[in-house]
Order: C-alpha cells, then structure tokens, then sequence
C-alpha cells in the first residue's frame, strides 16, 4: 500500500502477469455435449492473460499502460502484444506460454480448460519482481494478477505487496486459490489497496456464506469490512448477474448492471477491475468507481470470446449505485452520479 502522505504519480497502469496464455475461444451454436462430436460456429485466439487484458482495456481508454510478463522477446505471443499497442516488458521466461482453451454456449455458459504452463524458476520470478519493482516509482497503479505458475511460491503475490508497501503507486490484486489465501494470511504486512475477489472468493475469505454473499450485496458488503479491518484499503467483490459491492474507508456501495445479453463471462472480472482503475484515474468517487467497473463487466459479457470492451461500449449512465447503510437492515440510499 502507498506510504501514508506519499504523493502518487498518475496516468499510468503497470500490469504484471506471472503466468500468461494465449486463449483460444471456441464458440459453439448449441449446448455442449458431452462425449459428442460438435462443430464451431465460430473461433479466436489472443495474447492473454488477466494483467495483460487490464493492459489492452487501458490501451483501448487511451491510458498509459506496461504489461510485464515472462516471454522471450522474440516470441510470437509478445509481437502480437506490440502490434496491438501494448508497451510490453518481457522477462526471462521458464517455458513455453501456456495456452487456455475456452468454450462458449449461445445461452452464454463458459467452460474453461486452462492449462498449469512451465514451472517457474527462482531466477525468472525474481526478473519479474525486479521489472515490477524498478517501475513502481513512476505509476499510479500496480496490478498483480491472475494465477502463479507451477514451481512459483504461493506466497509471492503477499511477498511482492509487501516489497511495494512504501513505493508511491497503489497497489491491487486479482488472484484466486491459495496466493489470495496466502495474501489473506499475511494480512496487514500484505495488504494492498485494493482487492477484487468474487462473491465465492470473499465468501471463503471470510468464512462468509457463500450462497449468501453471491446473492446478498448487504452480505457481501459484511464480509469485505472484515478485509478492511485487517487493513486492505478497499474490496470490489464482483456478483456476476447481482452486480458489485465496494466497500472503502469511505463507505459501502451497491451497483447493478444495466440489462445484459451474456454472450462470454471471460475476461469480465478483468474488464472490472480497469473500469474500476480509470474511474480512480479520472479523480471519480468511490460510487463513480464502481459504476464504471460495473459498465466495463457487463459490457465484457455482452461481447464474444476474450473481447475487452472500448470505452464507447461502456454504460456507466445506465448503472444504478445504492450506498448501503451498515446501521439498518434494509436501508438502501440511491445515489446520484
């Protein structure tokens, strides 16, 4: 977390992805059939990753971006990066880059195949701190996200927090399984500042119900104020159809979506998370915060694949932000953006 009274630079996203892929989208014209024989109605294949997808989402808004990655500079993988406009920072990588396989049924239900990738050295995980840390200096935001490859500590997220503790940018992460519980477990020297867990995550955080605060924004709001009581500057808990919650030292808020057609949920936790850090670059308010994260999501499950939406495929005017009162049961305040 940035140093208290520590002047922050602004207009720059640096994302680090410690175990990247390439996705491959496979969208089919019916449900998927176990066993069966099945054509597609139609395929992708993208450079990818969740720090990566951060990094083309700030690209698309005009936002100064590094994407850090292990990958030979040579490889494929990082010219397709470079030609999409990503300023990208390869590092010694351990491997090959893995690749993700995705399916896509009309009704929108996503199946995943995401394959483990090379198993990380301690030469290439320290290239990439290294990479991360000589940058923290000059940007606002350092993102640390998606999973840890094979060999790498689970600890290392909760580690690299700690070593940008006094750096002037912030810091979030968006991870999953044991390097969040871990990061959880070394709370408050880990503490970033700002979270995003979904509801099942923060539910298993916490010791939450986890059928209640996926479904219960009050819920999921109760369990990230036990985050920020053990020091994370901020939670923005995704709730897939029931929207978001983010709760800061400043208060709770509630979004929902505008309507949506889910075509593919991939790549809508990412799309979160930079509408989210635009919004804070753009000096919005914690509600502005979350409407725009909230617009980026849902605009992220309306398009194909591992689409990440430009900002004119945005609605944060048609998001609806109610701060929530942690005095009364039911009492929702609308707010007015």
């Amino acid at each position: 977390m940035s140093a208290s009274g520590t002047q922050r630079p602004s207009g720059l996203i640096v994302t680090l992805t410690p175990n990247p892929s390439t996705d491959r989208t496979i969208q089919l014209a019916g449900p998927l059939e176990r066993g069966g024989v099945m054509r597609a109605a139609a395929e992708t294949a993208q450079a990818g990753g969740k720090g990566i997808n951060i990094s083309r989402a700030a690209v698309a808004a005009g936002v100064r971006t590094l994407a850090v990655l292990p990958a030979d500079p040579d490889d494929p993988f990082v010219h397709d990066l470079l030609r999409d406009g990503i300023d990208t920072r390869p590092q010694p990588p351990s491997g090959p880059i893995r690749g993700n396989v995705t399916i896509t049924e009309p009704d929108g239900t996503t199946t995943k195949l995401n394959s483990p990738g090379p198993t990380a050295t301690a030469a290439s995980l320290d290239a990439l701190g290294d990479a991360l840390l000589s940058r923290a200096a000059t940007a606002s935001w350092i993102v640390l996200a998606g999973s840890l490859p094979p060999g790498a500590p689970p600890q290392w997220y909760a580690e690299l927090v700690a070593a940008l503790h006094d750096m002037p940018a912030q810091v979030a992460v968006d991870t999953s399984d044991r390097p969040l519980a871990e990061l959880v477990a070394r709370l408050p020297g880990s503490a970033p500042d700002l979270m995003k867990p979904n509801g099942a995550e923060l539910a298993s955080l916490t010791g939450a119900d986890p059928e209640l605060t996926e479904s219960d924004p009050r819920a999921a709001a109760d369990a990230a104020r036990r985050l920020l009581d053990r020091g994370v500057g901020a939670v923005l808990a995704t709730l897939g159809a029931n929207g978001a919650v983010l709760v800061s030292a400043e208060g709770c808020w509630h979004a929902t979506p505008p309507p949506t057609t889910v075509v593919s949920t991939v790549g809508a936790g990412d799309s979160s998370l930079f509408g989210y850090l635009l919004a804070d670059l753009r000096h919005g308010s914690p509600p502005e915060r979350l409407a725009q994260a909230v617009a980026y999501g849902s605009a992220a499950a309306s398009l194909p694949g591992t689409t990440i939406p430009r900002p004119d495929q945005t609605r944060p005017d048609l998001v609806t932000v109610h701060r929530l009162d942690p005095t009364a049961a039911h009492r929702e305040e609308k707010v007015t953006l």
